[in-house]
């Protein structure tokens, strides 16, 4: 095959039309040779081409015969010298960093790794095996597609509804997807899937990783698989589990479909992604592509004994972030998935590792600068995950403009409150109305907190309900795995039960949940199959179950479409009502001159304002809050002044009902009752200004004025 200098930009392989580019970055390499493969089964290379040219330490060339549809990988040279942090090792083929297709995934054997396997913890010997046969391979893509005139949605921050999901999961199990495409990109992309996400309400999809990720060997060996996918191997290429066709290259066509399926149907698509580390684990981890191509360069090392590595992820390595080839990589990798895939923002795992340049978090580290200075990705959805496992990694409030955050006080603190748990109010409160103590002082606003009540990693909402204690068995590791940190709401029997009685409770406490998380000022997120009580059987740690523990039931009979019902009905109340997403927080102090109309107040069971006193009472779990519908400081994106209903929400944490004499103000002749989790298929109700509401234990009211302001 004829070879060409070729250019060291851009890096990976790029098809032309007319042939294609190969580049490859390595700091400490002495040789690279480039691997042509004919075939995915094909046990060794049919071409070894070395790569000659080298600018700025790229390694390049151009082969002008090369066409789309070409498996490729690479053998690089350099020292073996673990204890200097070196460990290249030719007898590897490595898959390109920027691959943005597989062609073939990994087979699992002693051949994978760098090492000579079988001495114990010791990893200084190279191991001289060829793995040819074994490794993952990339494939040459035309990235050509027909967009026609699709468009971002471009949904505003306060008004979005984030619905977090697998793309497998998802509809592995639903039977209107037609069935070679259930589990799929398509599959997500079919008129059912979309049809449940509209009428649902959400606006925004959030994937789990769709990165192509390893199934680590331990898991392979026990008949498991990494099904969350939190281990990414290939940061441009979508994953090929997900893909409905088996044909070479189609999953990047299939993906960009059910993108521009979604955008069509109005919803964004937001990826979760996971740039802090790799598939490649500890330093007694496979070597399948970063490692073998410069250790150096790509990974954070021990500083006075470079053979390790540091671990703020708990999952063997941390990519290095003061590496600005590794800058390089994760911004050409997002704005990959901006300009060419569509998509509309980020989730970034493990967040905090990214910001560590030293050993401390800087908020305003170089990743920050990188990413807001963008004129792409400044314009995207940034969410992070603010924390990692490091000292001094969690970092909630800490993000800089522009970042969203998942706010895990949120979680903690709504748990907390309808478990009935004393000394929780206060907090409640807080962030109920957006968590300003934690957002308001570095100029940001109520949307900056992703609220959640639960998420993939951790129990269903409904297993939040159902379970003291975890059972994790099913994952093998004797129940060790998963937290403990258990706050679920103690319901007196755990495990499914035949009593009617403790059923309705558990019923009633996720509506509560879901009405709680939708009616609170900032973003909320629900996690796929909570609007429908999917259970993965009290585990709360499933990232290795690809079954039924993890894939949704679209079983809606009983209690799974009442309770689908209640959150279709909680989420359009959010959407009718300006005064629910706010893109500024509230004062608690009076909105119209001369009146006694707050945009926020709160009052105890009497009908009174809270006092100081009542704040720090430890045993208030009863509270009423009030928003006010003119909302004057805030105009619409046309400028016009945003008028709404006001809504007084009543909260009752306690086991036992309560009489809540309902407030009013000058403008408030009477209240009408919307919802009521104790009595979620009642009609609506009217109520006089000071007159009693029978507020059911363990319940939650949205009662109404319409439209202050106008004739009542």
């Amino acid at each position: 095959m004829r070879v060409w200098p070729g250019t060291p930009y851009p890096l990976g392989a790029t098809w032309d039309g007319a042939g294609v580019n190969f580049a490859l970055v390595s700091e400490h390499a002495t040789k690279v040779e480039l691997c042509l493969f004919d075939a995915v089964d094909a046990k060794t290379e049919a071409q070894r081409i070395p790569l000659r040219e080298q600018s700025d330490l790229v390694w390049h060339s151009y082969l002008p015969d090369a066409r789309p549809g070409q498996l490729y990988g690479y053998r690089v040279h350099g020292p073996y010298d673990p204890k200097a942090g070196h460990r290249f090792n030719p007898k590897k083929v490595l898959l390109d960093p920027y691959a943005r297709c597989l062609g073939r995934m990994i087979t699992w054997g002693d051949e994978m790794f760098g090492y000579r396997i079988g001495n114990g913890d010791e990893d200084f010997t190279a191991d001289d095996r060829d793995n040819a046969g074994m490794a993952p391979l990339a494939v040459v893509v035309d990235t050509a597609f027909t967009w026609g005139d699709d468009r971002p949605p471009r949904t505003p921050w306060h008004k979005t509804i984030i619905y977090e999901t697998h793309v497998k999961g998802f509809t592995k199990l639903h039977p209107r997807v037609p069935e070679n495409q259930r589990g799929t990109y398509a599959g997500i992309a079919s008129e059912a899937a979309i049809r449940h996400l509209t009428e649902l309400g959400v606006t925004a999809v959030e994937l789990l990783p769709v990165h192509h990720h390893v199934n680590d060997r331990h898991l392979t060996e026990k008949n498991l698989t990494n099904y969350w996918g939190y281990n990414s191997l290939a940061f441009f290429a979508p994953d090929l589990r997900y893909c409905s066709s088996e044909a070479i290259g189609e999953s990047v066509r299939e993906f960009k479909m059910m993108v521009r399926a979604l955008h069509g149907a109005g919803l964004e698509v937001i990826l979760d992604v996971v740039y802090n580390h790799t598939a490649e684990g500890s330093h007694l981890g496979p070597t399948l592509s970063f490692r073998g191509i410069d250790n150096m360069m790509y990974y954070r090392l021990v500083a006075d004994n470079p053979r390790y590595y540091m671990d703020y992820t708990g999952c063997g390595n941390t990519l290095q972030m003061q590496s600005p080839r590794v800058l390089q990589l994760i911004m050409d990798s997002l704005r990959y998935w901006v300009q060419e895939m569509h998509v509309d923002g980020f989730r970034f795992d493990l967040a905090s590792a990214l910001a560590r340049e030293l050993h401390e978090v800087d908020r305003l580290g170089a990743f920050f600068d990188i990413i807001h200075q963008d004129p792409v990705l400044s314009q995207v959805k940034l969410i992070a995950e603010p924390w990692d496992l490091g000292a001094g990694g969690y970092q909630v409030g800490n993000f800089p403009v522009l970042w969203t955050e998942w706010n895990g006080k949120y979680r903690d603190s709504v748990r907390h409150f309808w478990k009935g748990d004393g000394g929780a109010v206060s907090e409640f409160a807080t962030r109920l109305s957006g968590s300003s103590d934690l957002y308001q002082w570095s100029g940001k606003k109520p949307y900056s907190s992703i609220n959640f009540i639960t998420a993939h990693d951790g129990f269903t909402l409904n297993d939040l309900v159902s379970y003291n204690e975890k059972h994790n068995e099913a994952n093998g590791e004797s129940g060790r795995d998963g937290t403990d940190d258990n706050i679920s709401w103690n319901c007196g029997v755990e495990g499914p039960t035949g009593d009617p009685a403790i059923r309705a409770l558990r019923e009633r406490q996720k509506r509560n949940f879901l009405a709680t998380l939708f009616l609170s000022q900032g973003v909320p997120m629900l996690v796929a199959g909570d609007e429908m009580g999917h259970t993965q059987k009290g585990n709360n740690n499933a990232y290795c179950q690809d079954n039924d523990i993890s894939w949704l039931s679209w079983d809606l009979r009983d209690e799974a479409g009442k309770l689908l019902e209640f959150t279709q009905k909680v989420i359009a109340a959010r959407r009718k009502q300006p005064v629910l997403h706010r893109r500024k927080f509230c004062q608690g102090r009076s909105v119209i001159r001369g009146t006694d109309l707050k945009d926020l107040a709160w009052f105890d069971p009497s009908g009174k304002e809270m006092t100081d006193e009542a704040w720090s009472a430890g045993f208030v779990r009863s509270i009423g809050v009030r928003w006010s519908g003119d909302v004057i400081d805030e105009v619409d994106e046309r400028g016009e002044r945003i008028v709404g209903d006001t809504l007084l929400i009543l909260l009752n944490a306690h086991h036992e009902p309560i009489a809540f004499n309902l407030p009013g103000n000058s403008r408030t002749l009477e209240w009408e009752r919307t919802i009521d989790t104790a009595l979620p298929e009642a009609e609506p109700k009217m109520f006089a200004i000071g007159a009693t509401y029978d507020l059911q234990g363990r319940s939650l009211a949205l009662l109404r004025v319409e439209r202050p302001g106008e004739e009542v």
